[in-house]
């Protein structure tokens, strides 16, 4: 009786795929490059069994996608296994906005009314893997660093994966790179500790039906002081959510107006004003339990000065949503201008630009005058380009300032690694500059145009922090 000789699993795989080949072209259909050459699927042989089989077992077990890596990885099918990692990713990424809290998750996701239609694990299916990977961020659930490798994942998914049309062949070690991207810094990955305290403040707050003593609330108060704004941003927001709920304990309630006065005064303004928003929406749309309840919470925080000014405010505030979804999204050039035209109908003077959303208005707008980095169009909507320059050069003196502080955002700072973004950003501050009287504020918009070709970080110089200490706080 002849030994059987024992093969890797790739072995096994990897002779399917000249059957493959040969079976296309037998029946007369398109056979070269469909799957990876033989050298190529060579270096998955060699690398890829060692490498999952290190894999803990916890991120092994129901990762079915990942499954499906291993099966285009090995047949040569690469486009497919970008596709499917990504699907791991995905599905990572939503059990770890579950786990945070989807209430928390939903707030920071999703703006406007379109905020009511997300509730449930199932609605997240609804959520752009943009803006999935913006909020994890956001939440500190990713962090910065992951937050750029996986959005240049993305980009080469929906640029060179199976789901889009691509003559680009991957090779085998870029798929491998992607692979232990997605692996060691999101599945094998765990929040921060600041994410995972809000995760827990916000699960025993809802949970806790029995009155809070002094020395709770002192606790509580003092931990919340030594959390980043952004977080204490989240936290008001859920709070808030909480409190208007038809469905929460009174002693539940009774518990967030003890502590909401702390959350209020370390959160920023544009997330005071945001629920100032929020309240005008539920009064426009008729929902009066919980605008009644919503008056509450901000009264008790002496909150009344972030309300809303008047219904245009919401309706800009949507819009501006809609402009960074359609910047972010596929064929962002032809769909941007619409949104930016109806903006700009809102905005016909200075004047129109209210506190309630000048720091967004000023960001997205410059975000998308900014525009991609990329040599198509010089990365920004041509049909866009004339309704961003027009509101730009409307902010004038009031609004300048937050121009400049708005350059030393993440989400701006990493456009600016682009030599194509930064030539774009100083022909914004150009036009920016036209309209500006103040000659400090002439000063540091030249002191921008004449160096930040060179580097994107030139807004941390310290030359340009003095020069711009009476605007921004440093």
């Amino acid at each position: 009786m002849s030994d059987l000789v024992p093969k890797s699993s790739m072995e096994l795989v990897d002779p399917q795929a000249q059957i493959i080949v040969d079976f296309l072209k037998g029946i007369g259909l398109p056979h070269d490059n469909i799957i990876a050459t033989q050298d190529q699927r060579a270096i998955i042989s060699q690398n890829l069994p060692a490498y999952i089989q290190s894999l803990p077992a916890e991120v092994k077990h129901g990762a079915r996608y990942l499954s499906k890596f291993v099966v285009g990885a090995g047949i040569g099918l690469f486009d497919y296994s970008l596709n499917a990692i990504w699907n791991e990713v995905v599905l990572d990424l939503h059990k770890k906005a579950i786990s945070y809290g989807l209430d928390i998750f939903y707030d920071a996701a999703i703006g406007g009314k379109a905020r009511e239609f997300y509730q449930s694990e199932e609605d997240l299916r609804s959520v752009k893997d943009a803006v999935l990977l913006d909020t994890c961020r956001k939440l500190e659930l990713i962090s910065d660093t992951t937050h750029k490798k996986l959005k240049h994942i993305l980009d080469m998914r929906n640029d060179i994966g199976i789901s889009h049309p691509t003559n680009y062949t991957i090779n085998a070690f870029e798929l491998l790179g992607w692979l232990q991207t997605c692996i060691q810094d999101v599945l094998n990955d765990r929040p921060t500790e600041a994410a995972l305290k809000v995760q827990a403040f916000i699960q025993n707050l809802k949970n806790h039906t029995q009155p809070l003593d002094q020395a709770n609330i002192a606790s509580i108060t003092s931990k919340i002081g030594a959390l980043a704004s952004h977080h204490c941003g989240n936290v008001l927001r859920t709070m808030f959510g909480i409190y208007v709920s038809s469905d929460t304990d009174p002693q539940v309630r009774k518990n967030i107006s003890l502590l909401a006065v702390s959350v209020w005064n370390a959160s920023s303004d544009e997330t005071k004003y945001r629920l100032g928003l929020t309240l005008e929406g539920y009064n426009t749309n008729l929902y009066r339990e919980k605008y009644q309840l919503g008056e509450q919470f901000i009264q008790s925080v002496g909150g009344n000065s972030f309300r809303s000014n008047s219904e245009r405010a919401i309706i800009v505030d949507g819009l501006l949503d809609q402009l960074l979804e359609k910047h972010q999204g596929w064929d962002n050039f032809h769909h941007e201008a619409p949104v930016a035209d109806s903006i700009s109908s809102y905005i016909s003077g200075q004047q129109d630009i209210l506190p309630n959303f000048a720091p967004k208005f000023v960001k997205t707008i410059l975000m998308c005058r900014i525009g991609r980095g990329i040599n198509y169009c010089r990365g920004v909507s041509p049909r866009g380009l004339p309704y961003y320059d027009r509101m730009i050069a409307l902010l004038g003196d009031q609004f300048t300032p937050h121009a400049l502080a708005a350059l030393t955002h993440y989400e701006l700072q990493s456009k600016l690694d682009s030599s194509i973004a930064r030539e774009q950003a100083c022909l914004a501050l150009a036009v920016l500059k036209a309209g500006v009287v103040n000659q400090r504020l002439v000063e540091c918009i030249d002191f921008l145009i004449t160096n930040l070709p060179n580097s994107g970080k030139t807004v941390f110089d310290s030359r340009f922090k003095t020069l711009s200490s009476g605007y921004i706080s440093w």
